[in-house]
């Protein structure tokens, strides 16, 4: 009978009838999506009890089978010093990451019963941005002194093999003047040399390496053209400072494209998860629905403005729809341009007359194209050259219109600050909207005489 229970019904009653031993087993018998299914699915008192038991390097593996803020949640419920033990043991990036989705004085709180070197690094990591070589790196390398002899490192891996063994050691970073990066040396050039030979006369010299600022776009460009392990990273003065290794930019790509979706989609304030606490799932979602309201209000008074128009000839409600929905989807091209010659570096924020010239002269070209085929088809339909010529117009200036504003919207919205891909396409489809009618229902009523009763 028990084998028929869900696998949180049956960690339930290991909670409350075993010890550590058998919880363990348990989670060795799931993979990583089923661990966090089940550990989301148990009481909060359980998910408090379960971390409570387990040491913390086991709590921590369980930490590193379930999303950020899945263990932020978790970790919030734990007393500070219980909290600090499991951190702990996580690899640096991955604490950050985890202590950036938490509370802030929380978090201050925990790292106050970290070690302090251990909190002091924290610290110094949650100061760089999220998707930057310093946002992304880890600190856990092995580096030493140019004048150290093979000898010295292969005693010191030895000595320090159960702690090194957790380290992802592809690479071995050779530093001088203190802790100034120098050189790399492979794994593969430490077994053949002479034991007295020293690592600056076999390091590979002026390796390549990152700014602690460099963002994830350019990692990923790097990593793509760079089939490496991974590649140091180093501040102004050429200080080595960590690694970032190719999959952490792999899972950061993903976890941004995770955000951007969640924007667009209208869920603002970070990841939503249906275990979160009802109040805090619908305050972000009507937080969005809220203002979507209020832009389609505006939107629908361009009509409500033009009503005696759109009575006189009721044919214009046909294509209304029709010029907003295409001028929208120019514009959001010109945005989706925009963001990718953003995340390149191949615009600034402030090229916004370099935009503007470049979006409206194939505003020019497309809306021109567009319009002819919708007032085409307007006049084929009804037999009506200035209907044609009142929707194909109305079209071509707001494709003009959508353009321009879609490629300029992410530049101003990342002078000020502001996240581009959760706004744009919000903005952009209710100014189009507002404008596409506007325009439509204006041309329309310079001409009623020649469009009334159709």
């Amino acid at each position: 009978m028990n084998d028929m229970k869900n696998p949180w019904e049956k960690l339930h009653d290991l909670i409350a009838d075993t010890g550590t031993e058998q919880i363990l087993i348990f989670f060795d018998s799931l993979g990583a999506a089923e661990t966090a299914r089940t550990i989301s699915r148990i009481s909060q008192e359980d998910q408090i009890r379960l971390f409570t038991l387990l040491a913390p390097a086991d709590a921590a593996e369980l930490i590193e089978d379930i999303s950020d803020v899945q263990a932020a949640d978790l970790i919030e419920d734990l007393p500070p010093e219980r909290a600090a033990a499991i951190l702990e043991e996580l690899d640096s990036d991955h604490l950050v990451d985890v202590l950036g989705e938490v509370d802030d004085h929380l978090a201050e709180a925990i790292l106050g019963e970290m070690d302090h070197e251990d909190a002091k690094e924290a610290r110094q990591f949650l100061e760089y941005p999220r998707d930057s070589a310093g946002g992304l790196m880890v600190s856990e390398v092995l580096a030493y002194a140019w004048d150290k002899r093979v000898s010295d490192i292969l005693k010191d891996l030895q000595k320090n093999r159960e702690t090194y063994a957790e380290y992802n050691v592809q690479y071995l970073y050779v530093t001088r003047d203190g802790n100034r990066l120098a050189g790399v040396l492979r794994m593969h050039d430490l077994l053949f040399p002479a034991r007295d030979a020293l690592l600056r006369d076999l390091m590979i010299k002026d390796p390549l390496k990152v700014d602690v600022n460099t963002p994830l776009e350019k990692l990923r460009n790097f990593f793509e053209e760079h089939h490496l392990f991974g590649v140091p990273v180093v501040d102004a003065e050429g200080e080595l400072l960590g690694v970032v290794l190719p999959e952490a930019v792999e899972e950061a790509s993903r976890k941004r494209s995770v955000r951007q979706f969640l924007g667009v989609s209208g869920i603002v304030g970070g990841e939503e998860f249906r275990t979160m606490p009802l109040l805090i799932r619908s305050g972000r979602r009507l937080s969005w629905l809220s203002l979507n309201i209020v832009l389609n209000i505006m939107a629908a008074s361009v009509i409500a403005l033009y009503q005696d128009t759109l009575s006189a000839a009721i044919a214009l409600a046909v294509f209304l729809p029709m010029v907003s929905d295409m001028s929208g989807c120019s514009g959001n091209q010109a945005v989706a341009v925009s963001m990718r010659e953003l995340s390149l570096g191949l615009v600034r924020p402030y090229e916004l007359m370099r935009v503007l010239a470049k979006e409206a002269s194939l505003g020019i070209l497309n809306g021109a194209a567009l319009g002819l085929m919708l007032g085409t088809v307007a006049y084929l339909w009804k037999g009506n050259f200035y209907l044609g010529l009142v929707v194909g117009g109305g079209l071509a200036v707001n494709t003009i219109v959508a353009v321009c504003l879609g490629g300029l919207l992410p530049l101003m919205l990342k002078r000020l600050k502001m996240d581009p891909a959760l706004v744009s396409s919000p903005l952009l489809t209710t100014v189009t909207d507002m404008c596409g009618f506007f325009f439509v229902l204006s041309f329309a009523t310079a001409v009623m005489g020649k469009i009334s009763g159709f």
